[in-house]
């Protein structure tokens, strides 16, 4: 099948969870389906995906219907299925620790405290894949709650434009991640401020 590229965006599903913060990584997903006129309509791996083109490489966008901290078996499970490199994967996730509005794309690395890239690290054996982080952020007097209860509301006030806007930073970095690789992504989509 050639080059094969293959997008996850982590986030719980059902619909009282749909607008929460941590399914940023769905919303970024949504964006791409959206651009591309790809369906995330099929069920497969305990996952929903849909699979298009993009730049001459077949794409397969996928969204866990596990709950986030068991994301990994779906992922592993697809990338099995489709005989993946791992230089072909990118997962989106949510991130507490970036401010709303930034995006960091890194080619690897450790879970960083996110449940959902932990399993996907624990499942795959490695943490030799490029993942895409969307800030929700933890500024100010909204963090003063539990963090569940944080990642699990639904952005307020200031923080909805700006995740509306990372979201689509990360569809963007993603397309560019997708026509290039990671490194030309990172380069144009990690702000030099960090």
């Amino acid at each position: 099948m050639g080059n094969i590229k293959m997008v996850v965006g982590l986030g719980n599903p059902g619909n009282e969870y749909a607008d929460t913060r941590h399914n940023t990584g769905f919303k970024v997903i949504d964006a791409l389906a959206k651009t591309l006129g790809i369906e995330v309509k099929q069920r497969k791996f305990n996952a929903r995906f849909g699979t298009g083109e993009f730049s001459d490489k077949k794409l397969i966008l996928l969204k866990p219907l596990t709950f986030m901290n068991r994301s990994g078996q779906a992922v592993a499970d697809a990338a099995g299925f489709y005989k993946l490199a791992l230089s072909d994967l990118l997962v989106i996730t949510d991130d507490l620790a970036l401010e709303p509005g930034s995006i960091r794309l890194r080619s690897k690395g450790s879970a960083g405290g996110h449940n959902g890239l932990a399993d996907i690290i624990e499942k795959l054996g490695t943490i030799e894949f490029a993942r895409c982080r969307v800030g929700i952020g933890n500024s100010g007097e909204e963090f003063q709650q539990n963090q569940v209860d944080y990642v699990l509301g639904e952005p307020t006030g200031k923080q909805k434009p700006l995740i509306a806007e990372a979201i689509e930073k990360a569809r963007q970095a993603v397309l560019c991640w997708i026509e290039y690789d990671i490194e030309t992504a990172m380069n144009k989509f990690n702000t030099s401020s960090e």
